[in-house]
C-alpha cells in the first residue's frame, strides 16, 4: 500500500475513512469500496459493512410527496414537517405536489418509490377513502406503506344554513327526524372525506337526507348561505371564515374534544353522539420496506418537531392539533380501523366505487 494511502487510513481510523466514504459516494460504489477496505484491514466481514450505507442518514436530499395542490391541509402539515427536518438534518427536504386524479397518481408513487427513506409521502385519510372508491386502484392504500408518524389531526365540523332554526347540535337532529328525505347535505365529491364524514353523521343521528356533491368548496357555500343545501361536515379551517361572519352555524365539532379554534361550538360527545365523530388526520408514511432503523428515527424527529410550542400554535391557528403521541405502529393501527371503518361504510351505503 502506498505510504500516502497508508497516512489517510491510520491517523484517521476506519470509522472516520467509512464516514467520508458515505458522504460522497454513491451507495452501490459505497459497497464495492467498504468491501474492498474492510477485507485489505482485516476489519470486520463485508456483510458487517454493507448496513453501513444507512449509518449517517440522510447523506442527500430527501422528498415528501403530497397527494394534493399546494395550500391544501396536506400540504401546509408537508412543509411544516419539511422545514424541520431540513433544519435537524442540514439538508433540503423537497415537497413534491401531485395531485393529478384525484390523488391516486401522488399516492401511486409513494407506494412505488425506493425503500430507502428519501421518499416519504404526506398522506391523509382520503389515501384510503380513494383505494376503496375505486374498482382497480393503482396502489394498495396500506400493503405498500409503514406508517412513520401520525402528524396532526383536522377538527370538522357539522355546519348548517342559517335559513333553519337550530343553534344546537340536539336542536337540528330533533328539526332533521320528521323531515323524512326533506333535508340535504354538501360534500366535494362522490368518495370524498366530506362525502364520509356526512354519511357517518347523518346515519348516526338516524336522520335521512340527499347528499349533493360539490366540485369546489365556495359552490356548496354559496347553495348553504341561499339555503338550497342544510348542512355538510366539513374541515375546521374551511369553515371558519363563513361561521366568524355568520353565514352559517356551527353546532358541533366531531371530535372528543372542543377545539382551541371554536371554543364556544361543543364537542359531538356532548351530545351524546360519539359515533358521530369524524377525524381528518394526516401522518408521514415511507413505502414497504424502509429500515426500520430509519423509520423510527424519522418518527423521532418528527415527533421532536411536533412538541415545539411554535408548530403546536401553528398548527391550532390552522384548526388542526399535533399529535406527536402516537408511535409508528400506533400510526399504523390508526389507518388500519379507519380502512376497516369506511370499508365497511361504503358497503353499507352503497356508495358505488369509481
Amino acid at each position: 500500500m502506498p505510504a500516502g494511502a497508508r497516512a489517510i487510513v491510520s491517523p484517521l481510523g476506519w470509522n472516520m475513512v467509512e464516514a467520508f466514504l458515505l458522504r460522497f459516494i454513491s451507495t452501490g460504489a459505497l459497497r464495492v469500496v467498504l468491501c474492498a477496505t474492510a477485507a485489505f484491514l482485516g476489519a470486520a466481514p463485508c456483510v458487517a459493512q454493507q448496513s453501513a450505507a444507512f449509518a449517517l442518514y440522510p447523506v442527500k436530499s430527501i422528498r415528501i410527496i403530497a397527494a394534493s395542490s399546494p395550500g391544501t391541509a396536506e400540504d401546509f402539515f408537508a412543509r411544516s414537517i419539511g422545514e424541520e427536518l431540513s433544519a435537524f438534518y442540514r439538508t433540503r427536504v423537497v415537497i413534491e405536489n401531485r395531485s393529478g386524479a384525484g390523488g391516486l397518481i401522488g399516492n401511486e408513487l409513494v407506494s412505488k418509490a425506493k425503500a430507502d427513506g428519501y421518499t416519504l409521502g404526506m398522506v391523509s385519510v382520503s389515501r384510503i377513502i380513494r383505494e376503496l372508491m375505486h374498482d382497480r386502484p393503482p396502489y394498495r392504500a396500506l400493503a405498500d406503506i409503514v406508517g412513520v408518524a401520525h402528524v396532526a389531526s383536522i377538527t370538522n365540523v357539522l355546519a348548517v344554513t342559517t335559513s333553519i332554526p337550530v343553534r344546537t347540535a340536539s336542536q337540528f337532529v330533533a328539526y332533521a327526524r320528521p323531515r323524512f328525505g326533506e333535508l340535504n347535505y354538501a360534500s366535494l365529491g362522490i368518495g370524498s372525506a366530506s362525502h364520509l364524514a356526512g354519511e357517518v353523521f347523518t346515519r348516526a343521528v338516524g336522520i335521512e337526507a340527499m347528499h349533493v356533491p360539490f366540485r369546489n368548496l365556495s359552490d356548496s357555500f354559496i347553495e348553504m348561505v341561499r339555503g338550497r343545501v342544510h348542512y355538510a361536515v366539513l374541515t375546521l379551517p374551511a369553515v371558519l371564515g363563513p361561521v366568524r361572519e355568520g353565514r352559517m352555524r356551527a353546532l358541533a365539532v366531531m371530535t372528543p374534544q372542543r377545539s382551541p379554534a371554536l371554543p364556544a361550538v361543543p364537542a359531538i360527545a356532548e351530545f351524546g353522539l360519539p359515533e358521530a365523530q369524524f377525524d381528518s388526520w394526516s401522518g408521514i408514511v415511507a413505502p414497504r420496506g424502509t429500515p426500520r432503523r430509519i423509520v423510527e428515527q424519522l418518527h423521532g424527529d418528527i415527533v421532536r418537531a411536533l412538541r415545539k410550542a411554535a408548530l403546536r400554535d401553528l398548527f391550532i391557528r390552522q384548526g388542526a392539533e399535533s399529535t406527536p403521541e402516537r408511535t409508528p405502529d400506533g400510526f399504523a393501527r390508526l389507518m388500519q380501523s379507519e380502512y376497516l371503518r369506511y370499508q365497511t361504510l361504503i358497503r353499507q351505503e352503497g356508495i358505488t366505487p369509481m
